[in-house]
């Protein structure tokens, strides 16, 4: 068995593009469902936006590095936990959030902003941990990545699709108001088809090293909820921003993350695995505790958290 830092997966040039041409469908799809509204009622909690943006875009990335320090990964797995702590909201934090009763309306605007934040944010944050790190340095080095071609990447993915569906609702409410739904159904079962698809192509490199990334992912996803949930409770959030807050934190959009690792990194064996595991494993850990959560009423929730 070869080391993983010297696996290359394989992936279609082509079915790359379908699956560029889906994730800006994705995001379509969600600007669909944004309204002005949605930002103004948003606005009514600026401490749950400000703390979304900064623990999803700074607190996150820098704790990743620390965790990297800590955990000593191979370098192209400690590569991926970069990129992926480096990505923007993942979109099922929307229904995770309403899910576990929490406040969708603000989990809804955090991921829209966090979507155009990391047009900026995401190659800026995966250049300068990822060549800070001794573990990543030299990796960096040999791969040799343009932040400004990352941005140009990025803009196409989530910029142009957020636009073009946030004017589409605002100009059209009736066809957005009707097309959101299916456009969210169909376009969630294309993406996952392909990411499904991608590791079936592999699945002999993705069985054969999945087990050097379970550790590491699941410590690495805890830390992101774990962290969403504490630093929105010493803000003294409610209950309700606490649990929108903690998903946005701890749900990352792996899809994008696998998109620049094939565009980019030519499917580096590492980094895929431990973004195409992350893709699987968030759904599982953020399925479980918004269950654990809708079974608890969020005022009682709150009110027994300030009362201890």
């Amino acid at each position: 068995m070869a080391p993983i830092d010297q696996v290359q997966l394989n992936f279609n040039p082509a079915t790359l593009g379908v699956l560029n041409a889906v994730l800006g469908l994705v995001m379509f799809g969600v600007a669909l469902e944004l309204k002005v509204e949605d930002f103004r009622n948003a606005l009514k909690t600026p401490k749950g936006i400000a703390l979304g943006l900064v623990g999803h875009h700074i607190l996150f990335p820098a704790m990743t590095w620390c965790l990297v320090w800590m955990l000593n990964p191979a370098p192209s797995i400690a590569l991926g936990m970069i990129l992926v702590s480096s990505c923007p909201a993942g979109h099922i934090s929307n229904f995770l959030t309403h899910y576990a009763r929490g406040n969708a309306a603000l989990s809804v605007s955090v991921s829209a902003l966090s979507s155009l934040v990391a047009l900026v944010m995401t190659p800026l944050n995966f250049t300068f941990w990822g060549n800070l790190h001794p573990v990543t340095h030299d990796l960096m080095r040999q791969i040799a990545v343009s932040p400004a071609e990352m941005l140009q990447v990025i803009v196409l993915l989530l910029g142009l699709p957020l636009g073009v569906g946030l004017w589409v609702s605002h100009r059209y409410p009736r066809f957005a108001a009707k097309a959101q739904k299916p456009m969210k159904i169909f376009s969630l079962l294309v993406l996952g088809g392909f990411i499904v698809g991608a590791l079936g192509a592999n699945y002999r490199y993705f069985l054969e090293y999945v087990k050097f990334v379970f550790f590491v992912v699941l410590v690495h996803n805890c830390l992101a909820l774990g962290s969403g949930y504490l630093f929105s409770t010493m803000l003294g959030l409610r209950e309700r921003d606490r649990r929108a807050i903690t998903f946005e934190m701890g749900i990352q959009n792996s899809g994008l993350g696998l998109i620049l690792i094939f565009d980019f990194f030519n499917g580096l064996g590492g980094m895929a695995v431990v973004t195409a595991w992350w893709g699987v494993w968030h759904i599982v850990a953020g399925m479980t505790v918004a269950s654990f959560w809708r079974k608890r009423d969020p005022q009682r929730a709150g009110a027994a958290g300030a009362a201890a």
